[in-house]
């Protein structure tokens, strides 16, 4: 019963860190992503309101 009880908890540990090692990698890819686009323009077209105040 023991040995099933540490089988158990050893899975939930590598578990765990897999989760943990996921949401890691998730975040260096958006950081990555962020900064590639920092060195780049603001490439959002301008727009020019020509409606008449009412």
């Amino acid at each position: 019963m023991k040995i099933v009880v540490l089988i158990f908890v050893i899975l939930l540990a590598i578990g765990a860190t897999i989760k943990q090692s996921v949401s890691e990698t998730k975040e260096i890819s958006e950081r990555l992503e962020l900064n590639k686009y920092k060195s780049q323009p603001n490439l959002l077209p301008v727009v020019e309101v020509v409606a008449n105040r009412a």
